[in-house]
């Protein structure tokens, strides 16, 4: 018997029931309040047949009752699979199938999507009365090495893969943790999509350390709506990945006195934007996370509590109940100041990938020292040592790439581009922009030299089989690959080939006029690294994202001192449909 999360929560909603869990847009609930919707919702799933052991998915946008649907699936001894409403039906298909999913709890948007191939749960709403039978719990399945959830992960085969995270492994994230001090006086912000496993220690942070979750608004939320959600609802930790924390920086952190623990990652921090912060938040500690899903979202924090002045921000130590070994091809250990792939040790790692044990056994290894049966994971990420044991992040060893803070394989998305009948080779890479920001870029080969694929109709279909984030910004048609003395593709070269141009869209180019569609023409350039865009060049079709369009947003705010509604930019994406919005906002330049 040992701990597992459904049973640490019980356990603090019986000793404190009328402390606030979750609060979000549906529903403000207590500890008892939670965990007697929880019982009533594992009975359900009983009763549908879900078996200790069984993948359950979920379907539904944030709030409150995502808490209930979490702990229901744990409570019913079975693990939780959250799904990305961005992605592709077909790639959605694909991973429920890939997890022989039966059962999907969907809120009334999603359950239509679904189809007949599984039993959809829509969630009633909650008896009035707290006599409803079904408010004990289910005969709990009390074993903290049992599967807690199933999270995706890009494969480089070009078939995503699902990690197999225990119960152990969540405790050791949030009860304990030495990079966060959690108390039942902190309120931890829900923000990141289910699928993403900074929702790991955003939701069971909170829950299992008897805090509040604070649950953002569903939907699309601007960088300024999500800040006042912050300081309105005294957020006291948040997490952001390091893109969404580079404009949270650029936009202005302030005002947020209560914000105690400020955490980013998913990519590589700039060290100008962290100072920027801790000077913006003195009394707030910044830390930079590393850690792939197979350890359970962090592997090493680096926590900094004023600006260093340092060039590059450090990925820090292990955290509790994780080791971290550096060594070379042989597995020998690098000595302090050398370069070695990092291998991680500990109660963090996940049993491996569901339904595929030959690549567990080559990502899951035997470990060289420790007790027999021991185990450490590949990362595949290049680090060295420093002489106080600090480590600092150089890289990745392969194809791995981390975009917006969504972990990518470039072999999948090479092997979608090849599986077109227009493309005989292809090669992806990640080059940054002038702000350090990555963004995928395509080089194609055409199967005909005489007939050229149409870089917008690659984009449509690689959409149809792949999520918003791994289609690449840029794609473009070559003649053939740059190749190393070796005889292998120069990725290199390609990192470091201009990608300036306009790329080709649908609309005809039109030089911008006057002064606003100029400015914000001039705007777009700068942001998107492109030259000669036009008037009425789509945003999205340029290779703008989400978080991009927040930015540009943000210094329309900044220039001209009017704000333009998300609603606006989505609804007539280019530079013209920007300027018009900037003149009905009262902008007379």
């Amino acid at each position: 018997m040992t701990d597992t999360i459904d049973s640490l929560f019980a356990r603090l909603a019986a000793e404190h029931p009328h402390r606030t869990a979750v609060t979000g847009d549906d529903a403000t609930l207590t500890y008892a309040e939670l965990d007697a919707r929880a019982n009533r919702l594992a009975h359900r799933l009983r009763a549908e047949g879900v078996r200790p052991g069984e993948v359950v998915a979920l379907a539904a946008g944030r709030g409150a009752a995502t808490a209930v649907h979490l702990l229901a699936v744990l409570k019913a001894g079975a693990a939780y699979l959250g799904l990305d409403r961005r992605q592709p039906a077909a790639r959605r298909d694909l991973i429920l199938r890939d997890a022989a999913v039966r059962v999907v709890l969907a809120d009334k948007g999603a359950a239509d999507d679904l189809g007949d191939a599984y039993t959809v749960l829509v969630p009633l709403d909650e008896p009035s009365q707290e006599t409803e039978p079904g408010t004990a719990p289910p005969a709990p399945v009390a074993d903290g090495d049992r599967v807690a959830y199933v999270a995706y992960t890009s494969g480089s085969t070009g078939t995503p893969k699902g990690v197999c995270v225990p119960h152990r492994a969540v405790l050791r994230l949030v009860r304990g943790a030495d990079f966060l001090t959690a108390t039942p006086d902190d309120v931890f912000l829900h923000f990141a999509p289910l699928a993403f496993d900074a929702s790991t220690l955003e939701i069971w942070g909170a829950l299992l350390n008897g805090a509040r979750l604070a649950v953002a608004p569903d939907g699309d939320l601007s960088l300024e709506g999500l800040l006042s959600f912050v300081r309105e609802e005294r957020v006291s930790v948040m997490w952001l990945t390091a893109g969404l924390f580079h404009q949270a920086v650029d936009l202005g952190l302030r005002d947020l006195p209560a914000l105690r623990h400020l955490l980013a990652g998913g990519d590589t921090l700039s060290a100008a934007h962290v100072d920027r912060a801790l000077a913006a938040l003195p009394h707030t500690v910044v830390a930079n996370g590393y850690g792939p899903t197979e350890n359970t979202t962090f592997t090493t924090v680096h926590t900094m509590t004023e600006p260093t002045g340092a060039t590059a921000v450090p990925v820090g130590r292990p955290v509790s109940g994780t080791g971290v070994l550096l060594l070379d091809e042989r597995l020998r250990p690098v000595a302090d100041g050398e370069t070695g792939e990092i291998y991680a040790t500990g109660t963090g790692l996940a049993h491996g990938y569901l339904g595929n044990p030959g690549l567990t056994a080559a990502r899951f290894v035997a470990a060289p020292t420790g007790a027999p049966g021991e185990r450490m994971y590949r990362t595949g990420d290049l680090a060295r040592r420093t002489a106080d044991g600090t480590l600092e992040f150089l890289g990745r060893a392969d194809g791995q790439v981390k975009v917006r803070g969504f972990r990518i394989e470039t072999g999948e998305v090479r092997a979608a581009l090849t599986a077109l009948p227009a493309v005989a080779r292809a090669e992806v890479v990640a080059p940054r922009d002038g702000s350090g920001t990555r963004r995928l870029v395509a080089y194609v080969v055409p199967a005909d030299t005489a007939a050229r694929p149409s870089a917008l109709e690659m984009r449509t279909r690689l959409a149809e089989t792949l999520p918003a984030y791994a289609v690449p910004s840029l794609v473009r048609v070559v003649d053939e690959l740059p190749l190393t003395p070796n005889g292998k593709v120069d990725r290199t070269a390609l990192e470091h080939r201009s990608v300036q141009e306009r790329p080709e869209v649908n609309a005809s180019h039109r030089a911008p006029e006057g002064v606003l569609e100029q400015a914000v023409t001039g705007m777009w350039c700068d942001h998107l690294g492109l030259e000669g865009i036009g008037a009425d060049d789509d945003f999205f079709e340029l290779g703008g994202h989400s978080l991009l369009a927040v930015a540009l947003i943000a210094e329309l705010h900044r220039e001209f001192g009017v704000e333009i509604s998300p609603i606006s930019f989505y609804l007539d994406p280019t530079p013209a449909g920007l300027a018009r919005s900037l003149t009905q906002a009262g902008v007379t330049r």
